[in-house]
């Protein structure tokens, strides 16, 4: 199978969009050859059957430029070798503009998205592609008739435990960008909460830093809130550091904390289980990865109130409990959301339409 795959980004250094780059190494283990055309590109680690063409974002190319450049590689690529499938993966943009061309040579398209954000260009997308592949269905916000869900693909060999034991004074991390959709605030008005009712001290580190300059207002209300709660002490902020620095933060802390709505599938709860650690988020998709643990594990989306509490029975908890959760957790995730079971699905996928 030759496969032509359209990525947002393609740098094993990114902080956030690192993954793809271990995506594209476990397809290539299971097909003949991957070409790939990418919004903008970095550090790129690919084995020897991968080709990567940048359309130019990262070197400041204007969107009309991208586009003759998107074009100018798609018509290269299927000028040079054939194409058995498309997958597209969370850029329907591509799909998009791919799609006229590709259904002209009968090449089938799936697409990947795990977002809530509903535009239409994903609404069109949908209507382009032969299948819609996401995380998990409620990570997905259109119609569900075209939708595969196929996990998170998280790399299990990277995200593991080492033995350690989380650090003392306990940790409570966050990690991912720093945006509105990421309710921070939730975080930092519990953690005012949890001081006046835990009698042991702890701290909160929130990992990432803002998408782009639009987001710089809304990270300086958050120093301000740490300030005006007098949480100096117990709030710190770090930057984001890259996937292969992640595995180790996650292994200091003793629970991870998503405050993201349900709606997405934010991979980094799925990596810190992965990990051995558990997780409060509240976001219902992970119910089913949570299993028996869910009602424990799942807050209140914007209710501090409801985060503190489950935050102080989670650090009041002995070691060992914590490793039962975690052990089964990690189970889970190996089970719904590793990596090489994300590549089989998607090979199995693009068989069935060829």
């Amino acid at each position: 199978m030759r496969l032509l795959l359209f990525n947002l980004a393609t740098d094993a250094d990114d902080p956030i969009l690192g993954f793809t780059t271990r995506w594209i190494q476990a397809l290539a283990k299971r097909v003949e050859f991957i070409h790939v055309i990418t919004m903008r590109a970095g550090r790129i680690e690919v084995p020897e059957n991968v080709r990567v063409y940048s359309v130019g974002k990262e070197k400041g190319y204007s969107e009309p430029r991208r586009a003759v450049e998107f074009y100018r590689y798609l018509f290269r690529v299927l000028r040079e070798d054939r194409i058995d499938t498309c997958f597209s993966h969370m850029i329907p943009i591509f799909t998009v503009l791919a799609a006229p061309v590709l259904k002209v040579k009968k090449i089938p398209i799936v697409t990947w998205y795990a977002h809530p954000s509903l535009t239409w260009v994903l609404k069109l997308a949908h209507h382009l592609s032969d299948r819609m592949v996401s995380s998990v269905a409620t990570a997905y916000p259109y119609r569900k008739d075209k939708l595969v869900v196929i996990g998170q693909g998280i790399d299990t060999d990277l995200f593991c435990p080492d033995g350690s034991p989380p650090e003392e004074p306990p940790m409570i991390l966050c990690v991912g960008r720093l945006s509105p959709v990421k309710d921070h605030p939730t975080l930092i008005r519990a953690a005012a909460l949890l001081r006046e009712r835990l009698k042991k001290p702890f701290r909160v580190v929130i990992l990432g830093g803002p998408a782009g300059p639009k987001d710089e207002p809304y990270v300086r209300s958050l120093h301000r809130l740490v300030e005006e709660l007098n949480l100096q002490d117990i709030v710190s902020f770090h930057p984001p550091v890259p996937q292969s620095a992640l595995p180790n933060w996650y292994r200091r802390c003793t629970v991870l904390v998503n405050m993201t709505p349900t709606g997405s599938g934010d991979k980094v709860v799925w990596e810190a289980m992965a990990c051995g650690r558990p997780c409060l988020a509240a976001n219902e998709g992970f119910r089913e990865t949570m299993g028996r643990w869910s009602d424990l594990l799942l807050f209140r989306y914007n209710e501090p109130s409801d985060l503190a509490g489950k935050l102080e029975i989670l650090l009041d908890m002995g070691y060992k409990q914590l490793q039962e959760i975690s052990a089964e957790l990690r189970q889970k995730v190996i089970e719904e959301h590793s990596l090489t079971k994300l590549a089989e699905k998607l090979v199995s996928l693009f068989e069935t339409l060829i």
